[in-house]
């Protein structure tokens, strides 16, 4: 009998869920808790028959480890915080409405994803350090920021919202398949991640969301982006594949777009 060899991630779901058996066995034959990513007997069994391997995500496009979605999520957090600090501060609010500010541009949107897929508890609940190192650059964005400094960060702030953006991206198009959702609600996950951290953060300030009025694309990168991830994810393609992928093109066009003044077009009149 075949070695059989099992990697596994917790809160991660294997691959034979969606290709090889799909999910019809699991609910019938010798399913474990795939909610913590614990291998299907079924499929252990099948494995050991013919000496082949069951290899969880942890080298599979479902998972990339907890180490490195953390560090995903964390850069484009505090990217998108940056970007509600500078809003706060052209509206001159007071210290409670720019740190309101900074937190719904950060959380927003992955608050809103989870929502959505049902998912508990949310990033920020789950590492509460990450609330604390927002509201500790909301202080010091308070304490030395000033107007002479908003032009110059406002141009520099295009790369890490661009960034930010193919991060949040990525990693909203993984959670929604990680819980099983068809590809095109994926992707839809994916761009909500990305986008609705600042449509929020607008709203709060009384302005059209930007990613609505400014027509160069923006919502429509993190679309593309988010397709570039699904389809490399049906290929088994490796997790950082994946995510450097989604990350170029979603980074890529919006840069571009800003870069060549590209124009969706508007409402005919």
């Amino acid at each position: 009998m075949g070695r059989v060899r099992v990697e596994v991630s917790a809160g991660v779901f294997h691959n034979c869920m969606l290709r090889r058996l799909g999910p019809a066995h699991h609910a019938s034959l010798g399913r474990e808790d795939t909610s913590t990513g614990i291998h299907c007997t079924v499929c252990t069994a099948r494995a050991a028959q013919d000496g082949s391997s069951i290899i969880l995500p942890m080298d599979g496009i479902q998972a990339w480890g907890s180490t490195l979605l953390l560090l995903v999520e964390l850069a484009a957090t505090a990217a998108f915080a940056l970007s509600g600090l500078m809003e706060a501060a052209r509206k001159q609010l007071d210290a409670v409405g720019v740190c309101v500010v900074a937190f719904l541009a950060a959380f927003g949107g992955g608050t809103l994803r989870d929502l959505l897929l049902d998912q508990r508890p949310f990033f920020w609940v789950q590492h509460v350090e990450v609330l604390w190192g927002v509201m500790a650059l909301c202080v010091l964005a308070m304490l030395f920021m000033r107007q002479r400094h908003f032009e110059v960060t406002e141009k520099a702030i295009l790369w890490p919202d661009a960034l930010g953006l193919g991060l949040f991206t990525a990693t909203g198009v993984h959670h929604a398949l990680q819980a099983l959702m068809p590809g095109v609600v994926a992707v839809l996950m994916g761009l909500i991640t990305g986008v609705f951290g600042g449509v929020l953060r607008d709203m709060v300030c009384n302005e059209i969301p930007t990613a609505f009025k400014d027509h160069r694309p923006y919502a429509v990168c993190a679309f593309a982006g988010g397709w570039v991830y699904l389809a490399l994810w049906h290929v088994d393609a490796p997790g950082w594949l994946a995510l450097l992928a989604c990350l170029a093109v979603t980074v890529g066009l919006r840069v571009l777009a800003v870069w060549r003044n590209w124009r969706l077009p508007a409402w005919r009149t």
